[in-house]
């Protein structure tokens, strides 16, 4: 009887835990569908207010320095209060996000708009509750399925943030996300099990110092191995990253496509992303080891970057976008899963806060960046660039003695 009452509660737990993390899932594919929708009329709202495209500018650039500060606060801010708690931050944070963007009558309110931005990390909050949920071995599996998210996200934003836009305008297509984000508030108070809130503050270091310490922060990375993986993690995709905040202008001028051809584009990439991410990482995982994916994504960045700089047509970026896809999605998953277990529990939502600063730091001076490398020398310098920085950190991989902790499922 004590043996069948046991069973019984294994397997209930076992359910709850898959529960969690399938309103994980729910959670980050509501952030990235409600953000796509937003990117897409974002320039008639800030056109409509007068703003031009320099002050545009400055708006994504107030955006990603945003986030990119708000990350390891978040991720902090996780494993100091509890998952739980740091999910419902964000929803919140979205929730006045888009209220504060869909009342925005004024340039100076449409800026003040961007503030909730700094908590505004459903992704992370979800990684987070896939790591404490899952064992080592099954991590990067877990995280890689987000693919599937971010895919979805992609789709169904684009395309209904255009419709809703259409129908009924642009301030009432911003109202929708805001109405959403404060129901979805409910789901990680009522999903998420309160043993989250101190799962992974209950043990270690995380609960010294202030949310806000940039020594506890920096701190991780003095663990071995993390500031030399983070240095893969930040700069082999870089170049790539430049040519795609760059693509709504390359897509222009230099492939010649419509904004009805650029959006289905966009939703072939989000495809892409949802097969690759979603089915083909998982896979590997099971198959091959962390280190071995990590030079492998590396050496495919570098075969990228030459199928840039030669191509021509938007053909051949559709058949460049296959590879770039899978180096993408297979770096951020497996860099993701070793940098989590490289740091104690306690400090994974930090951890995972810092990764979650490299696509904002890409945003905030993508645009100078990529914009002079554009102009000065054409779209074939995002190729070269990409395959020097990764044939460098590719030989830098194979002499390295990084201390991975090697394991498949």
């Amino acid at each position: 009887m004590r043996s069948d009452t046991l069973g019984e509660s294994v397997r209930s737990g076992e359910g709850k835990r898959r529960q969690m993390i399938r309103v994980a899932y729910l959670i980050a594919t509501l952030e990235l569908t409600f953000l796509f929708m937003q990117m897409g009329v974002m320039p008639y709202l800030a056109k409509s207010l007068g703003l031009d495209l320099v002050g545009f500018g400055y708006l994504q650039t107030t955006f990603g320095i945003l986030q990119l500060v708000g990350g390891p606060i978040f991720g902090r801010f996780a494993d100091q209060f509890g998952t739980r708690a740091a999910l419902i931050l964000s929803c919140a944070s979205g929730s006045a996000f888009f209220l504060l963007m869909s009342i925005s009558t004024s340039i100076p309110l449409l800026f003040l708009s961007r503030l909730p931005a700094v908590f505004m990390h459903g992704l992370p909050g979800a990684q987070k509750v896939i790591t404490d949920l899952t064992t080592p071995s099954q991590r990067a599996d877990a995280l890689g399925k987000l693919g599937l998210c971010f895919g979805i996200g992609i789709i169904i934003g684009s395309a209904l943030g255009g419709v809703l836009s259409t129908k009924f305008g642009v301030r009432w297509e911003e109202m929708q996300p805001s109405s959403s984000w404060l129901v979805s508030c409910f789901l990680p108070l009522t999903c998420i099990s309160r043993v989250l809130i101190n799962m992974s503050s209950s043990v270690g270091t995380s609960q010294s110092g202030s949310v806000f310490s940039i020594r506890e922060i920096l701190r991780l990375m003095k663990f071995p191995g993390v500031m030399e993986v983070f240095i893969v993690k930040a700069f082999a995709g870089l170049p790539a990253g430049l040519f795609l905040i760059m693509f709504s202008i390359i897509s222009m001028d230099f492939f010649g496509l419509e904004a009805v051809e650029s959006g289905y584009l966009m939703s072939y990439f989000g495809v892409l992303q949802m097969v690759v991410q979603g089915l083909v990482v998982g896979k590997l995982t099971n198959h091959c080891t962390e280190r071995t994916l990590l030079r492998l994504s590396v050496f495919i960045f570098a075969g990228v970057g030459l199928g840039m700089s030669l191509m021509r047509t938007v053909w051949h970026y559709c058949i460049v976008a296959v590879p770039l896809v899978f180096a993408f999605s297979t770096l951020g998953t497996i860099t993701d899963s070793i940098l989590t277990k490289a740091v104690p529990s306690s400090d994974t939502g930090t951890m995972l806060g810092i990764c979650a600063s490299v696509q904002p730091l890409t945003r905030t001076v993508g645009p100078t960046i990529g914009g002079v490398l554009y102009k000065q020398f054409g779209v074939s310098s995002f190729g070269y660039l990409q395959l020097i920085v990764n044939i460098g950190l590719f030989v830098y991989l194979l002499k390295s003695k990084i201390p991975l902790r090697e394991m498949k499922s």
